[in-house]
């Protein structure tokens, strides 16, 4: 065939029936896509996406990462030689920006909320999944807005679940763990943070969180769960979460027993802390907690939680080779 045959050929064909995969994603795209918005500041900047779950009366609710709300706020602050408003910017998929107010992020979840106004009518809100409800190889898809392409969908599998990666800490210090983590080969960008991932229906199974830098295809997204829920919920109301507070530094070290055996070692007590009424001294470790047994930092940082305010707590500790039972009565984590 003369190559201008093929030319001629080639412009006479029709659309080709997209195929199951290709529809799939085509239809998620249309039903999620206008729930995506980016988030930015009022100098420009952009950094991040965000979706909508919820309105009410002409006002629009959407979540996206803690580190993309505090991001966007140092950014801002920098720009203006070190005041920075507490608002932020969305832009919704019709291109209009609107200024947003941020109501409250979680940094050791990763998870922060804002809200802005918008038409009733031109709302559309995305429908929840849930993540304990997926399995390896399930087909997911993520939109955002990488490096500030707006709208942008990328698909892939759930290639893990149950990973747990760390939160950004504040003033470099460690976060916490966030657990249960779902790890896809979806393409995630910057930009993608906070955007949503979507299972095969269109439901929000998780909020992309993070990317390994140097790899490919390994992406996070923070799952859909009981604990995100109770996160958003508080960010809403109250515009925090509650966390337990001890006031002791620790570290995870093995217990000098021979047992294989580890805990939570006290490095330091702080002064007139419930640690420091309940006993606790440097060089102890916790090894209980109420009726969790602690191997870990990352375990006392997972029972701290907001019930534990107020309450009496057993603690099982070993000091000196001996098994102690001591009571502490955890105080509410100060906001710094």
């Amino acid at each position: 065939m003369e190559i201008f045959e093929n030319l001629q050929a080639s412009s006479r064909l029709e659309r080709d029936e997209l195929d199951v995969y290709s529809r799939t994603v085509r239809d998620v795209t249309d039903r999620l896509g206008p729930a995506v918005v980016s988030i930015g500041t009022n100098s420009g900047r952009g950094g991040g996406s965000g979706v909508i779950l919820g309105s009410h009366e002409g006002t629009a609710t959407a979540v996206t990462n803690s580190h993309v709300v505090r991001g966007l706020r140092r950014a801002e602050a920098q720009g203006r030689g070190g005041e920075a408003s507490g608002n932020l910017t969305v832009t919704t998929v019709d291109g209009t920006t609107v200024d947003a107010e941020v109501l409250g992020d979680d940094p050791a979840s990763d998870l922060g909320v804002v809200r802005f106004n918008a038409p009733a009518e031109g709302i559309t809100v995305a429908p929840l999944g849930e993540a304990q409800n997926l399995v390896v190889g399930q087909l997911v898809v993520a939109i955002g807005s990488p490096l500030g392409f707006q709208r942008t969908v990328t698909a892939g599998v759930v290639s893990a679940l149950g990973r747990s990666i760390r939160s950004q800490g504040e003033g470099g210090r460690r976060g916490r763990l966030i657990e249960n983590v779902i790890q896809t080969d979806a393409a995630i960008n910057p930009g993608n943070s906070g955007g949503p991932l979507s299972d095969a229906s269109g439901r929000v199974v998780g909020i992309n969180t993070a990317i390994i830098g140097g790899a490919q295809g390994i992406g996070f997204a923070v799952p859909v769960s009981a604990a995100f829920r109770r996160v958003v919920f508080a960010l809403v109301t109250e515009g925090r979460v509650r966390r337990a507070f001890l006031g002791v530094g620790v570290v995870t070290r093995a217990v000098q027993d021979g047992s294989g055996g580890a805990g939570a070692q006290v490095e330091s007590v702080a002064p007139n802390s419930p640690a420091e009424r309940a006993g606790l001294r440097p060089g102890d470790l916790i090894v209980g907690f109420g009726d969790a047994s602690i191997r870990s930092t990352d375990d006392l940082l997972n029972r701290l939680d907001g019930p534990s305010i107020g309450r009496d707590v057993a603690l099982k500790v070993m000091r000196g080779g001996r098994e102690l039972a001591l009571t502490t009565r955890p105080g509410e984590q100060p906001e710094e």
